[in-house]
C-alpha cells in the first residue's frame, strides 16, 4: 500500500506560511513589495494592532487584469518570470509567486484591483484559503488589499506572537527599509489611526533619512557617489559621531531590495577603522546597482540574502569608497547641537538638508585661512596663548613623529624642525623632511614623559629614528581636509589641552592625541620589524599554561613577523630574546605578553592584522596619560605633531581626539543670542 501522498494544495500553502509568514512585518513586507514591482508612485500601509487585527495596503501602480485576480492566488503563479534563465535576470523584488496564497492560507484577505482608469475593477475574498467572492466592482487605477485577523486559524501561531509594540516595531522597520530603498516613491505607515511614517517621494534620499531618523541626524549624514565596471555605490553614510549600539542603522541596498549580507558590513565596518569606539556601529544607507547576473536573491525564503558572484572585489570597492569620503571630511564634533530655526518648517529643513555642503565649505575655508595670522582680539583674549611659532594647521604630508623627542630633546629643538604650521608651514616642513630628517629620539628619563624608548640598536643608522618612507614625498601626498589652525590656551585637569581660533573654542584629549602620533609613527615601523630588532642583555621571561604553551610554540614565527623572538625556555616558560628597539621602555614584557594573548586568542595569521593589532598595543602604552602636567612647549610639540597625522581626529581605538564649540555655540550658551 502507498504510504506517499500528494498534500492538499490548502495545506500546501499553510506548510508554505510557515516559511514565507512569520509575523505582520512579513505580510507588510511581501504585500509593499509587490506595490514597488506594480510601479506605484504612492503606498499607504495601516495597520491595526501590531498588524495581527488588520493590514492594509494601497497603491496607485499598475494594478491586475481581472482574470489574473483569481490566478494570482495560486501557488507559484507569477507574472515576473517566465523560464529558467529568469531566475538569472531578476530585476524585480517578488518573482516566486508565493507570498499571496500564503497570507490567504492564514487570514482573511480581500483584494480590490482595476488595471485601468475606467472606474471598473474585481474584488477577491479569500479566508482561510477558501474563495469566498469574485466579482466585478467600482475601483480606482492601483490595488488595495486588505488582511484581517492574521493567524485565526492557527492559534498555536497566534500564541507566540510577541507585544503589539515589538510587532509593530517590526512593522515600522521593514516600512523604513522600503522607504529607503525607494525615495521616489511616497510612502506612508498608520497604526491605529497615528501617522508613524510620511515621506514625500521625491527622489530625495536625505529627506527620507530626516523622516525616519530625525533632522539633527541627517545633518551628519555624507552623501557617497563611486563606480567601476561592474558596481555603481550612492547614499550616505553617517560621521563617526553618529553611532548605534548594534548594526540595526546600517542599511544595504542592492538593485532596489533591501539586503543584510555580513561580507558588506564587515567592508563597512573596515572603512570606519580607528574611527569609531569599540562595539559602536554607523549609521549608514547605501545603495548598490549592479548586473542581475551579479548576484543571486533566490536564496533565503524571505529574500533578506544574497549571494554575490563576486564578494570579494564587491567588498573591497564599497570599502574604499567609503573610506575616500571619509578621507576628505574634518571629522571634529561639535559639542553643542546648532538649531537652525525655531519650528519644523519645510524652509528649515531644506536648509539643514544641504548641510553636509555647507559643512565641505567651512572646512575648505577653514583651509584656506590655515596660513594667516590670528586676529589681535583672539590673540588678546588669551594672556597665555603661544606666540605665533605655535600655530598648528594643516600638515597632511609632515611626519608625525613619536613624542620621544618632546621632552628629552625639547620642545624648542623641534619648532626649529618645523618653523611654521598652516598651510606654507606645512610645504616648508613637507620639501626640506627627505634632506634634513630629524635627529632620532633619545633615551626619554621619565617614562611618564611624553616619550617612546629611543636607543638605537647597535651598529644600526643613528642618522635618523624615522625612516624616509614615514614622510611621503611631496608630490604624492594625499589631498587630506586641512586641520583647524589652532592657538594653544592651557591645559584643563591635566588631561585635555585647550585651544582657540577664529571659529571658535577646541577641547584636545592630550592622551588620544598622543596615541594617534604613537599609532602612526607604529604602524611604519611594523611594516618591517625585523630591521629594528635588536637582542635584550637581560632576556624576559614569561609563563603560561601548559594548554596555551603547546599552542605558543606553533606560533613562535607569528612574533618573529612583529620583530620578537620568543623561544620556549622549557615546561610552560618563554623568554623574549630580542625585541625592536623602539618599544616603550619598561613595557616590553606587558606588550608581548598581550601579543600572546592574542596570538592565542586566532585561529589563523593574519600579517595586517597582527601589523595593526602590534601598532595599537605599542602606541598605547607609549602615550601620555590622563592627569598628567604639560609644559607649553610640551603641548605646543603634541599638537604640532598631531596636526601633521593623516586622520588626526581619532585615536585608534575610535575615541574623538578633539571637539569643538562654535563661536555661536558659546554665545547662546551665555544667552548673548537667544
Amino acid at each position: 500500500m502507498a504510504k506517499i501522498t500528494i498534500l492538499d494544495e490548502h495545506i500546501a500553502n499553510q506548510i508554505a506560511a510557515g516559511e514565507v509568514v512569520e509575523r505582520p512585518s512579513s505580510v507588510v513586507k511581501e504585500l509593499v513589495e509587490n506595490a514597488v514591482d506594480a510601479g506605484a508612485s504612492k503606498i499607504e500601509v495601516q495597520v491595526e494592532e501590531g498588524g495581527l487585527e488588520l493590514i492594509r495596503v494601497t497603491d496607485n501602480g499598475s494594478g491586475i487584469e481581472p482574470e489574473d485576480c483569481e490566478t494570482a492566488f495560486y501557488r507559484h503563479a507569477t507574472s515576473k518570470i517566465t523560464a529558467g534563465r529568469d531566475l538569472f535576470q531578476i530585476r524585480s523584488l517578488g518573482f516566486r509567486g508565493e507570498a499571496l496564497p500564503s497570507i490567504a492560507a492564514v487570514a482573511k484577505v480581500r483584494l480590490v484591483s482595476s488595471s485601468n482608469d475606467s472606474g471598473l475593477g474585481r474584488v477577491i475574498a479569500i479566508e482561510g484559503g477558501t474563495l469566498k467572492e469574485n466579482e466585478d466592482t467600482a475601483a480606482p487605477q492601483g490595488t488595495k488589499i486588505t488582511v484581517r485577523e492574521l493567524f485565526y486559524n492557527t492559534p498555536a501561531r497566534l500564541k507566540y506572537m510577541k507585544t503589539i509594540q515589538t510587532e509593530l516595531g517590526h512593522v515600522s522597520d521593514v516600512m523604513y527599509r522600503q522607504a529607503l530603498a525607494h525615495p521616489e516613491i511616497a510612502f506612508s505607515l498608520k497604526h491605529n489611526g497615528n501617522t508613524l511614517l510620511q515621506t514625500q517621494g521625491g527622489g530625495d534620499l536625505l529627506q527620507v533619512i530626516a523622516s525616519i531618523y530625525g533632522i539633527n541626524t541627517s545633518k551628519s549624514m555624507i552623501p557617497i557617489a563611486a563606480e567601476n565596471l561592474d558596481y555603481r555605490i550612492s547614499g550616505f553614510i553617517g560621521l563617526p559621531e553618529l553611532t548605534r549600539s548594534n548594526r540595526s542603522a546600517m542599511s544595504t541596498i542592492v538593485n532596489g531590495r533591501f539586503i543584510r549580507n555580513q561580507g558588506l558590513h564587515q567592508a563597512i565596518l573596515r572603512a570606519y577603522h580607528t574611527l569609531l569606539p569599540i562595539n559602536r556601529y554607523p549609521l549608514v544607507v547605501i545603495s548598490l546597482d549592479m548586473h542581475p547576473s551579479l548576484v543571486d536573491v533566490n536564496v533565503h525564503p524571505a529574500k533578506l540574502e544574497v549571494r554575490f558572484s563576486k564578494e570579494a572585489e564587491l567588498n573591497a570597492f564599497v570599502e574604499e569608497s567609503i573610506r575616500a569620503v571619509l578621507s576628505e571630511q574634518v571629522l571634529i564634533p561639535q559639542v553643542v547641537k546648532q538649531q537652525l530655526g525655531k519650528s519644523g518648517s519645510g524652509s528649515v529643513i531644506q536648509e539643514q538638508f544641504h548641510f553636509p555642503a555647507a559643512r565641505r565649505e567651512a572646512a575648505a575655508g577653514a583651509g584656506s585661512a590655515a596660513g594667516a595670522t590670528a586676529s589681535p582680539a583672539a590673540n588678546a583674549a588669551s594672556p597665555a596663548a603661544p606666540e605665533a611659532g605655535s600655530r598648528y594647521g594643516t600638515g597632511a604630508g609632515a611626519p608625525p613623529q613619536p613624542g620621544g623627542a618632546f621632552a628629552a630633546a625639547g620642545a624648542s629643538a623641534l619648532r626649529e624642525q618645523a618653523p611654521a604650521y598652516g598651510s606654507a608651514g606645512a610645504a616648508q616642513a613637507r620639501a626640506g623632511a627627505t634632506a634634513a630628517p630629524p635627529e632620532p629620539p633619545r633615551r626619554v628619563p621619565d617614562a611618564g614623559q611624553l616619550g617612546v624608548r629611543g636607543t638605537a640598536p647597535a651598529g644600526g643608522p643613528a642618522a635618523a629614528a624615522v625612516p624616509e618612507a614615514l614622510y611621503g614625498a611631496p608630490d604624492l601626498a594625499p589631498e587630506l581636509p586641512a586641520f583647524p589652525e589652532l592657538s594653544l590656551i592651557g591645559q584643563h585637569h591635566g588631561t585635555y589641552l585647550i585651544a582657540q581660533n577664529e571659529q571658535g573654542l577646541y577641547l584636545i584629549d592630550q592622551h588620544a592625541a598622543h596615541e594617534r602620533v604613537n599609532y602612526e609613527y607604529y604602524y611604519e615601523k611594523f611594516g618591517n620589524p625585523a630591521d629594528a630588532s635588536q637582542e635584550l642583555l637581560l632576556p624576559i621571561t614569561l609563563e603560561f599554561t601548559p594548554a596555551e604553551s603547546e599552542k605558543l610554540k606553533e606560533r613562535l614565527s607569528w612574533f618573529e613577523r612583529a620583530g620578537v623572538i620568543l623561544e620556549h625556555f622549557g615546561g610552560g616558560t618563554f623568554r623574549v630574546v630580542s625585541c625592536p628597539y623602539w618599544f616603550p621602555g619598561g613595557e616590553e614584557a606587558e606588550i608581548v605578553r598581550e601579543m600572546a594573548e592574542w596570538v592565542l586568542s586566532e585561529r589563523a595569521i593574519d600579517l595586517a592584522k597582527l601589523r595593526e593589532k602590534s601598532s595599537i598595543l605599542v602606541s598605547c602604552k607609549a602615550s601620555i596619560k590622563a592627569n598628567q602636567k604639560l609644559t607649553t612647549e610640551e603641548a605646543d610639540t603634541l599638537l604640532q605633531r598631531l596636526a601633521a597625522c593623516k586622520q588626526p581626529y581619532t585615536c585608534p581605538h575610535g575615541r574623538p581626539i578633539i571637539v569643538s564649540f562654535s563661536n555661536y555655540d558659546l554665545e547662546k550658551l551665555f544667552k548673548r543670542v537667544m
